[in-house]
């Protein structure tokens, strides 16, 4: 059996259709509140913060999937990531089912030099700081031989569906709406973004690629990086509505902050905003020449057709 820890998340959601498509009949779906994407999909409800519990919904698995998702508020990260990390470990560990977790860059530098598996961690502030932390936790927990497990690492997403994401929400669902997108600080500087499906689909290929375990992997994105100039203009020609955005400034912002807790929260990330985001996924390409990327306006016309 393979499951899916967060499988109510838009990542967890694609996960359970991939490995169906093309690995397994045996899914287990699990989240506070478990809903199937397909009638076959066995629900298990857990809280991720109750260690029984998480200990309950890994048993019987031989594959483990931690997608889960936290809100966008530093406090809760702070204080629940690192509970999370230890009882998915320990829930891993005592039934010796192999872990795939889903990982960000918030623990990368902010600056315009390439990402790759080995670059090392400088977090701009407790987010980064905390899943920093939780991903050293599993490495640790890898080289000492306590499980058997992989970190697949993923940029900033767009995509269908309820993908949550700054450019979703500010670029995607505004343009939608007919409402003038947002960009934050530039609109100059290279973007580089993952397609929710892609991400989910190269996941479920690592977990069910036995050589690919005891590594960490950056998640395949399109190479043809589009500036936020680029990628707005993509969108509204694909959506079929007008080109229309404005730049947010600094000062914007930290006045929305004052209002908003989300906008204080995401202040630790501008800095990814001021340069280009080079985020290299060449390991996996090499590893998995036939992986089929999805471009930018491949995935901008899909996202219109499911309106």
């Amino acid at each position: 059996m393979q499951t899916i820890l967060g499988a109510s998340g838009q990542i967890g959601r694609e996960l359970a259709v991939c490995l169906r498509r093309d690995f397994t009949d045996d899914i287990r779906l699990v989240s506070r509140r478990p809903q199937k994407v397909d009638d076959r999909d066995q629900l298990f409800a857990a809280d991720l913060l109750d260690a029984d519990q998480t200990l309950r919904a890994v048993e019987g698995a031989k594959i483990v999937y931690f997608t889960a998702g936290l809100p966008m508020d530093t406090r809760l990260w702070v204080a629940q990531w690192p509970v999370l990390m230890t009882n998915v470990i320990d829930a891993c560990a005592t039934h010796g089912a192999k872990l795939v977790y889903f990982d960000n860059t918030y623990m990368y530098p902010q600056t315009a030099r390439p990402q790759t598996e080995d670059t090392a961690f400088q977090p701009n502030g407790d987010k980064g700081r905390v899943r920093g932390a939780i991903a050293r936790q599993l490495l640790d927990a890898m080289s000492s031989g306590r499980v058997e497990g992989m970190i697949c690492r993923a940029p900033e997403f767009y995509g269908p569906g309820m993908t949550q994401s700054i450019t979703n929400t500010t670029v995607i669902d505004t343009l939608r709406a007919g409402r003038k997108a947002r960009v934050f600080l530039r609109d100059d500087t290279l973007r580089t973004l993952i397609y929710t499906p892609d991400a989910s689909r190269a996941m479920a290929l690592l977990g069910n690629t036995p050589d690919a375990y005891g590594q960490t992997w950056h998640l395949p994105c399109d190479d043809q990086r589009l500036t936020y100039r680029q990628f707005v203009a993509l969108a509204a020609e694909a959506f079929g509505v007008e080109l229309r955005y404005t730049v947010l400034k600094r000062w914007q912002l930290s006045l929305a902050g004052m209002f908003d807790r989300r906008v204080r929260d995401a202040a630790e990330l501008l800095p990814r905003y001021e340069t280009d985001n080079i985020f290299v996924s060449d390991k996996f390409k090499r590893r998995f020449p036939e992986f089929r990327i999805t471009s930018f306006r491949q995935g901008l016309e899909d996202i219109a057709g499911q309106a």
